[in-house]
């Protein structure tokens, strides 16, 4: 699914063979319509720009042989000490998980929770949430890689900054639609 990136991923995605379904919107949009079309009992949701470790298929099957949802530890392709290990920091100090680290669940666990809510920021963050409430939720030891560039683009200590910021307010009850102006967009 591709909410509509303007970066080639499309391309990319047709030409290694997959079906790609663009949809104008949020990415809870398309993460549902995804969810919808899949016809498995597991659902993987992975951002374009996060690579799978080895072994990931075998180790998300046996998670979900023992539990309803879980995710992957995360690191960022930078070669920066600290951002080779912001990954395990931020899940030490914010909890629960985002999407960038690829969100796995079963179709029962997936409906159970109601699926992902049409949130236009906090989408995958409220949906981890909600699955962590289940009790089954799993946090794999295999680390997903995903893109630095906000890190890059933005500044770490400015991102985190706004990261935990937004995290905040959102609990604090602070609209998502508020919230979504306080992150822009990095392709």
């Amino acid at each position: 699914m591709d909410a509509g990136s303007d970066d080639g991923t499309g391309e990319a995605a047709r030409s290694a063979g997959a079906r790609v379904i663009v949809l104008p919107g949020s990415r809870a949009v398309a993460m549902t319509t995804g969810a919808l079309l899949a016809r498995g009992d597991a659902l993987l949701f992975l951002h374009a720009d996060t690579t799978l470790p080895a072994g990931a298929g075998d180790a998300v099957r046996q998670a979900l042989e023992h539990g309803g949802g879980g995710a992957f530890r995360i690191r960022y392709d930078d070669g920066r000490p600290f951002l080779r290990t912001l990954g395990d920091l931020r899940l030490r100090f914010l909890g629960p998980v985002y999407g960038d680290q690829a969100i796995f669940v079963t179709r029962a666990a997936y409906d159970h929770v109601g699926g992902y809510r049409p949130l236009p920021i906090m989408e995958d963050y409220d949906f981890a949430l909600r699955l962590r409430h289940t009790g089954r939720f799993l946090l794999l030891p295999l680390y997903v890689e995903t893109a630095a560039r906000r890190h890059r683009g933005h500044g770490t200590l400015s991102t985190l900054a706004r990261m935990w910021t937004i995290q905040g307010l959102y609990h604090a009850g602070v609209s998502p639609h508020r919230l979504a102006r306080m992150y822009p967009p990095t392709r």
